[in-house]
């Protein structure tokens, strides 16, 4: 009966880390980067980013990453707004989420996640994307609640 049990938790223990590996190893092809601004006040601040917007982008997201360039990112784009929850699993890199309306409008500004944490960060409210840049960079730009994301994806009425 104890080898029963041992073999069973063998078993669980090994699924999960070919599961783990498996989803690092699976290829989730990324178009090339686009450019977006952020309004902030009088300044412009420019990112290059990858646009996440199928269900296997958004759920790979910044996960396995190692490197980040400080103007660069990642924008989740959903069909329809929504409520957003964003995690760290598998992110290594402390990422600013950036919870963008409809209209650009910055809604909310999770800074400096912890790598790794299972704890969501949640929009609270409906957003029409989420913006994850290099930690503290919102911060260190005075980026802000309020300020304007432009991009084709917002009905923004500036450039």
């Amino acid at each position: 009966m104890k080898k029963y049990f041992l073999y069973t938790f063998l078993a669980i223990a090994s699924f999960f880390a070919v599961s783990a590996q498996t989803a690092k190893n699976d290829v989730v092809n990324f178009s090339a980067p686009v450019t977006i601004y952020i309004s902030s006040g009088q300044e412009k601040h420019t990112f290059e980013v990858e646009r996440a917007i199928t269900k296997a982008q958004q759920a790979r997201g910044m996960m396995f990453r190692e490197v980040m360039n400080k103007n660069s990112g990642m924008l989740f784009e959903f069909k329809e707004p929504k409520i957003a929850s964003m995690w760290m699993k598998n992110t290594q890199l402390s990422l600013d989420i950036i919870f963008i309306k409809g209209d650009g409008k910055i809604l909310k500004i999770e800074h400096r996640t912890k790598p790794f944490t299972l704890r969501s960060a949640s929009s609270e409210a409906p957003v029409a994307a989420v913006l994850e840049i290099m930690g503290g960079r919102a911060n260190e730009l005075g980026i802000s609640s309020g300020d304007i994301v432009v991009h084709d994806f917002f009905n923004t009425e500036s450039d």
